[in-house]
């Protein structure tokens, strides 16, 4: 039987996965997920409604298996700049369009979008299309901390 996952633990140091469960930023925050571990194994989702998984979260199964899951690479707009106040006014332009953003104190990082790309770039943003892990930040408005 598949094992099915329906509880998130406290961060953990001392435990040892059974699987681990690499997933993209929207796959995270979905409740209910079939996905296959990084092992092969499919695994079932079941989580309480309004979570969002980070990279690094554990979970732990109906039959006490324990999950970490991972930060998928996906494709990304990673946003730079030598100014940080122009750093600044990109993630307020962006948060007002609420596009879920990753926000670092030397870059910011989004899903690929061309029109917000060349808009970066017009204000002097370098915009680097690549394939990373992507953590937006989460909406504290969803309840979530």
């Amino acid at each position: 039987m598949n094992p099915v996952f329906t509880q998130r633990l406290h961060p953990q140091t001392d435990l040892s996965p059974h699987y681990i469960l690499a997933l993209t930023a929207e796959e995270r925050t979905r409740s209910r997920l079939h996905v296959r571990s990084e092992e092969g194994t499919a695994v079932h989702l079941q989580l309480p409604r309004g979570n969002v998984l980070r990279d690094g979260d554990w979970l732990r199964s109906e039959n006490g298996e324990i999950a970490q899951i991972h930060a998928k690479p996906e494709p990304v707009l990673t946003v730079t700049t030598l100014f940080p106040l122009a750093l600044l006014q990109a993630a307020y332009h962006l948060g007002h369009r609420n596009i879920p953003l990753e926000i670092t104190s030397c870059f910011l990082r989004l899903s690929p979008d061309p029109t917000l790309s060349e808009l970066l770039k017009q204000r002097g943003l370098q915009v680097l299309e690549e394939v990373a892990p992507f953590q937006p930040e989460i909406n504290f408005n969803d309840g979530l901390s």
